[in-house]
């Protein structure tokens, strides 16, 4: 994908601050953090999101997200950390290959999570789970 700045740092044509590499799985540092740390981890071949991934690239990805996870902890001292994916505009992907989000958090960092709804009656939480359970 010629116009996917992903590909692009996958491929070395834009530089970046890789953080780890191997054959399947790039991470490097995203360049609008939420914190010092934030990294993006990305499969170097070019799929839109993680709905669209075989299942064999996403069994080792999570491996490496967890690597990626554990290194930007300790480097940065975080207290926690949010792994985060995005999977279509509506879910707010900005960037239309597939990558996953690890954003080091401390205390009182002023960082929000979404906020929640709640259903309008059981019977309408209900008929959700039947309906998604009715998928596999």
């Amino acid at each position: 994908m010629n116009d996917c700045v992903f590909c692009k740092i996958v491929n070395k044509e834009l530089s970046s601050e890789i953080i780890y590499e191997d054959d399947k799985i790039m991470a490097f540092l995203d360049i609008s953090p939420v914190n010092p740390g934030h990294t993006l981890v990305v499969p170097k071949e070019h799929y839109e999101n993680f709905l669209a991934m075989p299942e064999e690239i996403l069994k080792e990805l999570i491996v490496v997200i967890k690597k990626v996870a554990l290194a930007v902890k300790e480097a940065t001292r975080a207290d926690g950390i949010n792994l985060g994916v995005n999977n279509g505009k509506a879910a707010g992907q900005i960037i239309f290959h597939a990558h996953w989000h690890v954003i080091p958090r401390f205390l009182n960092d002023g960082y929000k999570m979404w906020g929640s709804k709640e259903y309008a009656s059981k019977k309408e939480q209900a008929e959700t789970a039947k309906k998604i359970r009715q998928q596999f």
